[in-house]
């Protein structure tokens, strides 16, 4: 699909459960960077969607948003993922100038929501009282920003390793306005943040940056938010990904 939005050109990735659909339509997952873990995501639902009654995982439609690469990882994801307004540490050429744009987040939500989902409703029977995204690394910043933005786009938010600190002060805007949001309406929504225990001390301060704000977010008094916390054991920022996706579908089937 090409944005309309940004002219901008994205491979969408699609799978459909061998089950017949509840009379409500398919839950659904949209994925992040899906040249890196659709596959996996995909996997998981087969496998334990299978066995609702042990796994607690139910057969769902896997949605990936990735880009025309064989590679796991394309840069056109930093304009996507990032905040506008905000300073991010990209990549830079010979010449100091940043190699990739930034600050697309709005242009990359206002696609998924306007292009995106109205044409996988026409094309799939999708609940929509029931929708998920996952995204990990900026992919989680996104999904961070998505839920303070957009709180009503999504039921489930499954937040990997989120880049908090490339969000900056806007993101921390961003948080301030939900929560004081949420303090007069309930949003009945539920958010996974999950990170690996070896990104604990990294300079960025990635690991302890979600742990806090898990913690704030729980202390929101009313607010219907769902928050839940998950460190695990010896996986590092990219190892942690297959089980992550692994508690992730689990935690998305809880949605209705």
């Amino acid at each position: 699909m090409r944005s309309r939005i940004a002219n901008r050109e994205y491979h969408i990735f699609i799978a459909i459960p061998s089950e017949e659909p509840p009379a409500s339509g398919y839950p659904v997952i949209y994925v992040l960077d899906a040249n890196s873990v659709f596959g996996t995501m995909v996997e998981a639902v087969r496998v334990q969607g299978r066995r609702p009654d042990k796994t607690g995982v139910v057969p769902a439609i896997i949605i990936g948003i990735g880009y025309p690469t064989e590679s796991p990882f394309h840069p056109s994801r930093f304009y996507d993922l990032t905040l506008p307004g905000t300073e991010v540490e990209l990549p830079v050429g010979p010449n100091g100038e940043a190699l990739n744009e930034s600050g697309g987040a709005e242009d990359f939500q206002s696609f998924i929501e306007n292009e995106l989902k109205p044409e996988m409703e026409r094309d799939f029977q999708i609940d929509r009282s029931r929708q998920a995204i996952f995204g990990h690394s900026l992919g989680g910043l996104f999904v961070l920003h998505t839920l303070f933005t957009s709180p009503d786009s999504y039921q489930v938010y499954i937040a990997g390793s989120p880049s908090i600190h490339w969000g900056g002060s806007v993101l921390m805007e961003e948080e301030k306005n939900f929560a004081a949001s949420t303090a007069q309406k309930q949003q009945n929504k539920r958010l996974l943040i999950g990170v690996g225990e070896l990104e604990a001390g990294h300079s960025s301060g990635m690991q302890e940056k979600a742990k806090e704000l898990a913690e704030r977010l729980t202390n929101v008094k009313d607010s219907g938010l769902h928050v839940e916390f998950r460190e695990f054991a010896d996986e590092g920022h990219i190892s942690v990904l297959p089980i992550l996706v692994s508690r992730a579908v689990r935690f998305a089937s809880i949605c209705h």
